[in-house]
């Protein structure tokens, strides 16, 4: 596998080389720049990605094979055809990782919390976010651009600066070690509705006098015209706010302390301390709790473009 690796590097390499030479001839230059930016993208996306096969190769591997010095990408059982051993060490490691986690509890649970969670918080930041982006994007009243502003100064505040507080207030309601403790203090994002205020600005000032000759009110002209015109920017404020609070770990470990409370990456974190030993059990597990993230993604990937060209930077 290494001389493969080397060779593909050697190769990749002559072919950079190649083209700055080529970028002095006349006519060629535009050209080679745009290979050479392509490329450069390519060798980027690889070197993001590659961590994530790794993992992935890992969790197909048998422990031994998963420790070993130095390491090899693929399993022995694949890189010999032994497709039937192959599909057996998948079928055990997944099934192991899936239903040995610590403190007699099952990643099952921790999938329910982090999903229960995540569409909550994620349901809340996209309500809050759509009224307040609204107000402060079309409706007028004394004191507006002031309280944006101060709005968007709290982006400055380090989030760790937040925790004391929200914890000594999530005591004092008494919802620790509860759902209310994982949702209540995420239920508002200032990003999402900067985002959204930015794209209701865009929305012509034509549609709301249409609306209001034929009787609409504000809500009603944001239910029936803004929202539909808004999909591509709420589903990539949905996915941001899903994936953050998927991947959250400090908070639901100093909210919570019933094993029955933790979130999926607490469950994780737990179980890499106490099954450090089988580093491909670890490899499975980190697998497929990435899965959810990787599915919203693909689905939603259209609407990241759509958003950022519709949203724009406007003042």
């Amino acid at each position: 596998m290494t001389p493969i690796f080397g060779a593909f590097l050697v190769l990749y390499a002559g072919l950079w080389v190649w083209a700055l030479i080529r970028a002095r001839a006349p006519g060629s230059r535009q050209a080679i720049i745009a290979w050479l930016g392509l490329n450069a993208m390519t060798l980027a996306a690889l070197l993001v990605l590659f961590p994530m096969v790794w993992m992935v190769a890992g969790s197909l591997k048998s422990a031994e094979e998963a420790a070993r010095v130095p390491p090899t990408l693929l399993p022995d059982a694949l890189a010999a055809g032994q497709w039937r051993i192959f599909f057996d060490q998948i079928k055990e490691n997944y099934a192991r990782a899936w239903a040995s986690p610590p403190r007699a509890m099952t990643f099952a649970r921790y999938f329910w919390v982090s999903s229960v969670t995540a569409a909550v918080t994620t349901l809340g930041v996209l309500a809050t976010s759509v009224l307040a982006g609204y107000a402060f994007a079309r409706l007028r009243f004394r004191g507006r651009d002031a309280l944006f502003g101060a709005l968007l100064a709290t982006i400055m505040i380090p989030p760790h600066v937040l925790i004391i507080p929200n914890y000594l207030i999530l005591e004092r309601l008494g919802w620790l070690d509860s759902y209310l403790a994982l949702v209540a203090p995420f239920l508002a994002s200032v990003f999402v509705i900067f985002m959204l205020r930015q794209f209701f600005r865009t929305v012509p000032a034509a549609l709301w006098d249409a609306a209001r000759l034929d009787g609409a009110s504000h809500g009603r002209f944001l239910w029936s015209v803004v929202l539909p015109m808004a999909r591509p920017v709420l589903t990539t404020a949905a996915v941001v706010t899903f994936l953050a609070q998927w991947n959250s770990l400090m908070w639901p470990l100093i909210a919570t302390t019933r094993p029955e409370m933790r979130t999926l990456m607490v469950g994780l974190q737990s179980f890499g301390q106490e099954g450090a030993a089988e580093p491909n059990l670890l490899m499975a597990a980190a697998t497929f709790s990435m899965l959810p993230i990787l599915v919203a993604f693909f689905f939603a990937q259209r609407f990241f473009i759509q958003s950022v060209a519709r949203t724009g930077l406007k003042g």
